[in-house]
């Protein structure tokens, strides 16, 4: 346990790898923001006519995985404005999979529904999260998070264009400056798969429980990652996450200032299947306990990081093949930004 644990005097000014893209290619990152925002409010638009009334509630595999027709109908409201605009883009979406020209340079990242469970109940926080990546790191990001509750739900937008800032509500926002442990308010989450790696960040909240002023388990992770951008959190961190889960929060962090990278203290990469964001000044003593636990995970064989082109193609095929249990085999799928 870390209870009366001082942390190390670290370099607060330690450089973490840029996760947003250097160029938005042919397509201008106005374009490309001003359709991702449409997109995503188009979705929250469906998500809002549905909020206070009753749900059709279906399971993906368990009892906590949650799918509803909200979800679906949300995001086949956000692929028509991506289709009407981008006919040969790659879709990913986390409803329907894995659609469009595998040859396309800009992939796009779509949570229909963030936080599922919660809207299932009416409880917040839930959002719609839309991003398109561009050979492979995302250009443009946009998060739509419902507040509020039953009866008084209301909307707030964060978006992010690589280079160009973010923004909630059209103003431009930044991380926090909170530079001890003991003064931060954190957020984590678990996934559905009670293993090891859920265990670990069982120990892991206990631990940060006793040094910081809290840590929180919101359940959507756009919106645990926009918080800490917005500078009402300090850091999130959760394993087994998926690309439509982190794609736009990712960006919107860093865009805020705030640093991103593996739970190993690695080179993020939207196709991982771990993420930390925080304020940039807390990272690398965040590491000092999250970084070996994740270690002691990858010795057991249990390794988070896409790695080599080929093992993100795998990683594609897992990451459907246990959403949607639709194929018995490995797509041919490649990537030309790989």
């Amino acid at each position: 346990m870390l209870q009366g644990l001082c942390f190390s005097e670290v370099s607060n000014q330690k450089q973490f790898f840029k996760v947003g893209a250097e160029s938005t290619g042919p397509i201008p990152s106005k374009k490309l923001l001003q359709v991702v925002q449409t997109a995503a409010e188009t979705g929250a638009k469906v998500v809002m006519d549905t909020v206070n009334k009753p749900r059709t509630i279906a399971y993906k595999i368990g009892l906590s995985d949650l799918v509803t027709d909200t979800d679906k109908m949300s995001e086949a409201a956000i692929l028509d404005v991506v289709r009407n605009n981008f006919q040969d883009h790659l879709i990913l979406g986390e409803e329907g999979g894995l659609i469009g020209d595998s040859s396309s340079d800009y992939l796009w990242c779509i949570d229909p529904l963030d936080g599922t469970t919660n809207f299932a109940h009416g409880y917040p926080s839930f959002s719609v999260s839309v991003a398109v990546l561009f050979r492979g790191k995302p250009a443009a990001a946009t998060v739509v998070e419902f507040v509020g509750g039953p009866m008084c739900w209301n909307t707030r937008t964060f978006s992010a264009a690589s280079g160009e800032g973010a923004f909630a509500n059209g103003e431009k926002i930044h991380v926090s400056q909170t530079d001890k442990v003991e003064k931060s308010l954190l957020v984590t989450g678990f996934g559905y798969e009670h293993d090891d790696a859920w265990a670990t960040n069982i120990d892991l909240f206990k631990e940060f429980t006793d040094v910081s002023r809290g840590v929180r388990r919101l359940g959507a992770a756009s919106v645990d990652m926009c918080h800490v951008a917005f500078g009402i959190a300090e850091a999130y961190w959760e394993y087994r996450l998926k690309p439509w889960d982190m794609a736009a929060g990712v960006l919107i962090v860093e865009e805020a200032g705030g640093a991103v990278s593996c739970m190993d203290g690695g080179k993020f990469s939207v196709f991982d299947r771990s993420v930390l964001v925080s304020n940039g000044v807390l990272h690398a003593k965040l590491l000092e306990r999250i970084g070996p636990a994740t270690e002691r995970l990858k010795n057991k064989g249990i390794d988070f990081s896409c790695g080599t082109s080929q093992k993100i193609t795998v990683q594609i095929f897992d990451i459907l093949h246990s959403s949607f249990c639709a194929c018995d085999t490995r797509p041919a799928v490649r990537f030309r930004w790989l």
